[in-house]
């Protein structure tokens, strides 16, 4: 029998409720995962074979002080991103920089932008050195082209070091650094097979487990939930580099597999609505992937899903927003914190809010517990509980993947030579000389001088 945990989300369909609620009412929607194969060693039994962390990993020694040093180094907002402070090149600079699990490049802005308040002058830096190369990474909003080069990075709240990272200085935008956001650099926390121009590009969290040592670990704190998408953009987080710092959640981590390393991608079993399921194939859930992304605001759904949770949501009655503030208004305006997708289910900053999510790279599995920060009024917005029987639930729900861009390009070199090879060898036969050998005529056939057919009387 297989066994999934079920994460009870309020960030999901009602992160900020009116003012009025008096408490808070069954989770309107449910998100079940699969759950890790446990890992080998000593340790409680997990139930029906399930990873059920009741402790935390040990740490290397002195970790704990260093991640200690790491907690409330966020700032920002769900709608905007949560962002971190960062000193880059010799004299330091100062800059804000978005933490995005859904990309993997490291860039800062390098000329100035109405937008953004400062930026890194690389000419300043006695440390810098260009790579000779530009690059242009394209997001679902949003893209900008840069300057690769190398360059000293210090984390002020973070590992007491400078490490050498590979950054790009952007000198051309669109729709990137948008009015009222509060950073001016992104960080780029995926695997390397999503780095622009290509995976050879080391990415920033690499470099850092290469050069201090730290495990292949980093998890996340973010402390919006209950307040506005679109606020000061000063609320607090975390953002644990090489571990997992224990003051940061409440109960066990419950872990689910990455089922492929680029994105953040998980498999999503079924997805309900008050609870009640949505009954739509596990694969529509994950088409065609199924990813934790804190660079994305919403969570995103598959068209056909997200139209049947608008459908659940009006059956059931539920609030399903967040509200909005602008200037000059003197009433409340909220909106729905989901959004149609038509590549991907995107389990963005809004539902991040509700836990302390652990990206556990070194194991290949990503890992969500329960935020102390998570609450209304003293009421927990989400919680976790497991495990729940998935004999009713496709053995595999991850649809057969495109190949991703690596791929393809090895693919094409490979075909690439495999044509040369051809050609060079056509081009070596009609270089060769060509020697006939006489051959008995004949006598039935005969050589037609203007055709290059040879015909045969008959």
């Amino acid at each position: 029998m297989g066994a999934l945990a079920r994460a009870l989300l309020w960030p999901l369909l009602a992160p900020w409720l009116l003012p009025a609620a008096p408490a808070l009412p069954a989770a309107p929607l449910t998100l079940p995962l699969r759950v890790a194969a446990p890992a080998p060693g000593p340790g409680p039994p997990a139930a029906d074979g399930l990873a059920l962390a009741l402790e935390p990993e040990p740490e290397p020694a002195g970790g704990a002080a260093s991640f200690l040093a790491m907690v409330d180094n966020l700032r920002g907002d769900s709608g905007r991103g949560y962002y971190l402070e960062v000193l880059i090149g010799t004299p330091p600079q100062k800059l804000q920089i978005l933490v995005d699990t859904g990309s993997s490049n490291f860039a800062v802005a390098g000329a100035p932008h109405p937008n953004i308040d400062s930026y890194f002058d690389s000419q300043r830096s006695s440390t810098y050195h260009p790579k000779g190369f530009d690059v242009t990474v394209k997001y679902t909003q949003g893209s900008w082209t840069g300057a690769v080069g190398e360059d000293l990075v210090t984390i002020t709240k973070g590992l007491n070091a400078s490490f050498l990272v590979n950054i790009a200085t952007i000198f051309e935008s669109e729709s990137f650094f948008l009015p009222g956001i509060q950073w001016n650099g992104i960080l780029g926390l995926a695997y390397g097979a999503l780095a622009k121009p290509s995976s050879s590009l080391e990415t920033f969290f690499d470099s850092l487990v290469r050069q201090a040592g730290i495990p292949n670990v980093f998890s996340m704190q973010m402390c919006g939930a209950g307040l506005p998408a679109a606020g000061s953009g000063t609320n607090g987080g975390s953002l644990v580099l090489g571990g997992i710092e224990p003051s940061l959640y409440k109960g066990d981590i419950w872990y689910t597999p990455i089922m492929e390393e680029w994105y953040y991608q998980i498999e999503i079993l079924k997805l309900e609505v008050g609870g009640q399921s949505l009954n739509l194939d596990c694969r529509e859930y994950n088409a065609d992937k199924a990813i934790v992304d804190s660079g994305t605001t919403l969570l995103r759904l598959p068209l056909k899903v997200f139209n049947a949770v608008v459908d659940g949501v009006a059956r059931a009655s539920l609030l399903y927003i967040q509200p909005m503030m602008r200037a000059g208004l003197n009433y409340e305006c909220y909106r729905f914190g989901i959004s149609p997708s038509t590549n991907a289910l995107v389990i963005g900053a809004t539902v991040m809010e509700g836990f302390y999510v652990i990206f556990d790279r070194a194991r290949k599995r990503v890992g969500f517990a329960a935020s102390p920060c998570a609450e209304i009024a003293g009421t927990p917005v989400s919680e976790i509980s497991g495990p729940f029987s998935t004999d009713d639930i496709a053995s595999n729900c991850v649809p057969t993947l495109p190949l991703n861009e690596p791929v393809l390009w090895i693919v094409s070199y490979t075909l690439m030579s495999v044509c040369g090879i051809i050609l060079l060898t056509l081009i070596i036969l009609l270089l060769l000389p060509y020697q006939c050998r006489r051959v008995p005529r004949d006598p039935e056939a005969v050589n037609d001088e203007s055709s290059l057919v040879r015909h045969r009387w008959k």
